[in-house]
C-alpha cells in the first residue's frame, strides 16, 4: 500500500476508472450479444434496431479509449455483413 497521500489518491482514482471501464465494456458486450441473438433467431426487424445501437456503442467505446479504431471498424463491418446476410 502507498504511504504518500497523492499515491493513495491515485489508487482510489484508478479503482474508480477501472470500475467505469468494466461497466462500459460489459454494456458493449451485452449489446453485441443481443445483436448476435437477433441474427441467430432470424428477426430482421430487431436486428436492424439493435445494429444501430451496437454501432453506436462501438463508436463510443473508441471515443472513450476502450477499443482501438481498427477493431471497431472490423466489428462494424462484421455486423453489416451479418445483417445483410440475413436479408437473403
Amino acid at each position: 500500500m502507498p504511504n504518500i497521500k497523492s499515491a493513495k489518491k491515485r489508487v482510489k482514482v484508478t479503482q474508480t476508472k477501472t470500475l467505469k471501464n468494466q461497466m462500459k465494456k460489459s454494456a458493449l458486450k451485452t449489446i453485441i450479444k443481443k445483436f448476435e441473438k437477433a441474427i441467430i433467431d432470424g428477426d430482421k426487424a430487431t436486428a436492424e434496431v439493435v445494429y444501430k445501437d451496437a454501432v453506436s456503442k462501438v463508436d463510443k467505446a473508441v471515443a472513450k479509449g476502450l477499443l482501438h479504431g481498427n477493431t471497431a471498424a472490423r466489428k462494424k463491418s462484421q455486423f453489416a455483413i451479418k445483417l445483410n446476410g440475413l436479408a437473403k
